[in-house]
Order: structure tokens, then C-alpha cells, then sequence
């Protein structure tokens, strides 16, 4: 059976990109962000994650499916979606400018027994979705790192 969190989630080409954080951090308006540089939505405030063959699916919640929570505007959709249940590469703490390190330890994070490289990002910067993109080739390897994160 599924596990359901409030957060959103984003893919790209087969891979999923989980944003974690409070009411008001960022997730939705990322999530539009980056939509428009072509991700697809995959889940918007609340996601199902399951464990399967060593990774961690993520999927939206059926009452949810396609819907995106724009402030201002409301609840809209249906919008593009990616394929189902993408594998989720990375977690992403959306957090305020101030708690996002210069050079961060490697960190993780863990659910249904499935644990993931973990960053912490501000939703809100201009560079927030080439910096979201460039965490996903990190995470899946496409790139490599000297120091920080995925070092």
C-alpha cells in the first residue's frame, strides 16, 4: 500500500524529482516552472510513493491527478503528466535562501525503505529550475561533482 506525503513532484524523461517543504515554500510555483521547460507534473501537494524493485514510484493521488494549485488562480488542470509512476532519483527541501549551504554535505532521504540524495534549495530563486535540473544529472550520474552535494 502506498505511502501519501504533502509535497509535489516533477519528471523528466523517465526520472522524478520529489519537492518537500512547508505550506507556502515554493513547491507548486517550481513545479509550474519548470513545466514550462518541459518536465511534466506528476504529483501536486499530496504524493503516493511506493517502494518497487529497489525504487522508490511516485504517483498522484486519483482526486489530484493533473491538477496544479497555482496561488492566484486556483486549481487547474488537466495538465500534461508524465508517464505513471516514474522512479524518483532526488529529494529536495525547499527551504529559505538562508539554510541553503554554499557547499553542502552529501545528505539522503528515506522512505518505504528506499533512500534518495537529498539537497536543499529556495523555490523562489531565479536560477531554482537549471539548479533542480542540474541536482537530477547529478543524482542520476549524467554529471559529476569535485565538491558539495554529490561529491
Amino acid at each position: 500500500m502506498p505511502v501519501q506525503l504533502h509535497g509535489s513532484a516533477v519528471a523528466r524523461d523517465g526520472d522524478a524529482v520529489l519537492l518537500l517543504g512547508p505550506p507556502g515554500a515554493g513547491k507548486s510555483d517550481l513545479v509550474l516552472r519548470m513545466m514550462e521547460t518541459g518536465w511534466r507534473l506528476v504529483a501536486d501537494d499530496q504524493v503516493a510513493l511506493r517502494a518497487e524493485g529497489g525504487a522508490l514510484r511516485a504517483a498522484a493521488p486519483a482526486a489530484l491527478a493533473g491538477l496544479l494549485e497555482v496561488r492566484g488562480l486556483g486549481l487547474i488542470g488537466p495538465l500534461p503528466v508524465a508517464r505513471p509512476d516514474p522512479a524518483l532519483r532526488l529529494a529536495v527541501h525547499l527551504v529559505p535562501r538562508e539554510a541553503v549551504p554554499r557547499l553542502p554535505e552529501p545528505e539522503s532521504w528515506a522512505a518505504e525503505g528506499v533512500s534518495l540524495p537529498a539537497i536543499r534549495m529556495h523555490a523562489f530563486d531565479a536560477a531554482a529550475p537549471a539548479r533542480l535540473a542540474m541536482a537530477l544529472e547529478l543524482a542520476c550520474g549524467r554529471l559529476g561533482s569535485a565538491a558539495g552535494a554529490f561529491a
